[in-house]
């Protein structure tokens, strides 16, 4: 008899800063996956679940059963209902599904409800009373995870992407299901281990392929190597959620009869030292605007400007129109940007003509509408890209051209910048700006590296703002760093 093995998760990255409450209806309209919609869905593309689909499908020995999958676009606190709703369906499909065998799970990993601040560890411990402790829960997790014990000591193995943009999503799925078959087939038995580090790596250093965090990922492999490790992986830590478990981290796996007893505890030492030596390459120059105004007329068209104060994939509006202001006022407007406000959409589609003023965003930045046209806001993306995602939704849209040059995208759905396909399936062509705005920090460079040969990350105001010592917290840990400079005895193993 094949072994059964359920697919589930919850998805949400919240940040607690922003005033947008996270409700049952942003998840009903981001992905609410049922039992076979799972892999109808995610089967082929380049999510983690497609990684975990991949591996469970090509073994004859194992049924992979599809229960339940949610997941929202990045913003505020999940609310205590919407959060009610997700887990009574998901025991319910769970219950109507069973018995089985292990459990591949798919959580963020930065889950914030309302009335449980360790969302992810919550409904993780739930799952493990239910499952009991004899069934091996295996999961993946994003990077941007802020991992608590509870976390780590309800599943067997957590498996980061180890990159950002996040383009191993499906590698990584792969993993956590072939160390199910280790544990289910071969009869492998595997510890793990949570670090967290006295630090918080600052949003616009957490660029894998730059340092300091190729470093640290360089580090992690020669640490999983010296000492036998099943796996070493890199937590970067999400920084707009305050709460207890906020920071870096890594998760160590260790492998009964092959890695050394000491083993994760001198790897933790080692990983912990090599924090303190290099601690304030973590907290990153952050460079405004006017600060890059001057250096414009020496980079290559089209220049990337990274929205960092207002970063959808890291729960803000996506309705500020800083950038468009600042370079409006200085004579720079051969500019794309999409911004989120339904009711400048609604406007238009209602409209008998094209309207002489036209406000947008949140600030009520007024545009000169010179010509617009009416998308349905539907896009696909192929090709490995932060998210795995293969279909987007913005809604009803609209594409304004102002009178000065400005190209403004309008969308009914918050939309993260994550595929050109957002402007080539509706014939802008990137070469035709000389500023294209990307509401994100390191998530959109996969998008637009092969543009844009300028990446210029601006520190903008907003409920991302990068400098994340601006934010007031009551419920971190301390001390960590850039709050505090940690003493020496916090980075003991």
């Amino acid at each position: 008899m094949k072994k059964r093995i359920a697919l589930l998760g919850i998805y949400h990255e919240t940040n607690t800063f922003s005033q947008q409450l996270t409700t049952l209806a942003e998840f009903r309209s981001g992905f609410w996956l049922e039992e076979g919609a799972i892999t109808e869905e995610y089967r082929g593309a380049h999510h983690e679940i497609s990684g975990i689909i991949e591996v469970m499908e090509s073994s004859d020995e194992y049924e992979l059963v599809s229960v339940f999958y949610a997941y929202a676009t990045p913003s505020g606190m999940v609310t205590a209902d919407a959060l009610e709703g997700i887990l009574s369906r998901l025991w319910e499909l769970y219950d109507k599904n069973g018995p089985y065998d292990g459990i591949l799970v798919v959580p963020h990993g930065a889950g914030v409800s309302e009335n449980h601040p360790d969302m992810d560890g919550y409904w993780l411990q739930q799952l493990r009373a239910r499952a009991g402790d004899q069934v091996p829960i295996i999961g993946t997790l994003d990077p941007h995870a802020n991992v608590s014990p509870l976390m780590a000591d309800s599943t067997n193995g957590l498996f980061p992407y180890q990159t950002n943009p996040h383009i191993d999503q499906a590698r990584v799925g792969r993993e956590a299901a072939r160390m199910m078959i280790a544990i289910l087939s071969e009869g492998r038995k595997f510890t793990q281990t949570l670090v967290q580090l006295p630090l918080a790596i600052s949003i616009e250093q957490q660029y894998t392929s730059e340092s300091p965090c190729l470093d640290l990922l360089q580090l992690a492999e020669n640490v999983r190597a010296q000492h036998r490790l099943y796996s070493v992986s890199l937590l970067l830590g999400f920084p707009y959620a305050d709460v207890a478990e906020l920071g870096s981290a890594f998760i160590l796996i260790s492998e009964t009869g092959h890695t050394p007893s000491s083993g994760s505890r001198e790897a933790a030492g080692e990983l912990l030292g090599y924090a303190r030596r290099h601690l304030h390459s973590f907290n990153g120059k952050k460079l405004h605007i006017r600060d890059w105004i001057p250096l414009f007329p020496g980079m290559e068209k089209p220049v990337l400007l990274l929205d960092m104060g207002d970063n959808v994939g890291g729960g803000s509006s996506a309705q500020s129109t800083h950038l468009l202001e600042e370079l409006d006022r200085a004579g720079l407007s051969r500019t794309f940007i999409c911004i989120y406000d339904p009711a400048a959409v609604e406007r238009l589609g209602n409209a008998s003509g094209v309207p002489a003023e036209l406000t947008v965003g949140e600030n009520g930045y007024v545009i000169v509408p010179e010509s617009y046209r009416l998308i349905e806001g539907k896009f696909k993306e192929l090709t490995p890209k932060h998210g795995g995602f293969v279909n987007y939704d913005m809604g009803a849209s609209a594409i304004v051209r102002t009178v000065n040059g400005q190209t403004i995208m309008l969308t009914s759905l918050r939309t993260v910048p994550f595929s050109l396909q957002q402007l080539l399936a509706y014939d802008l062509q990137p070469e035709s700006f000389d500023f294209i705005v990307a509401k994100g920090v390191n998530a959109p460079i996969a998008a637009y590296k092969d543009v844009c040969r300028h990446l210029c990350k601006v520190d903008t105001p907003g409920d991302t703002s990068a400098d994340m010592t601006r934010f007031t917290f009551h419920h971190r840990r301390s001390p960590l760093f850039p709050f505090e400079e940690p003493p020496a005895e916090a980075f003991e193993a």
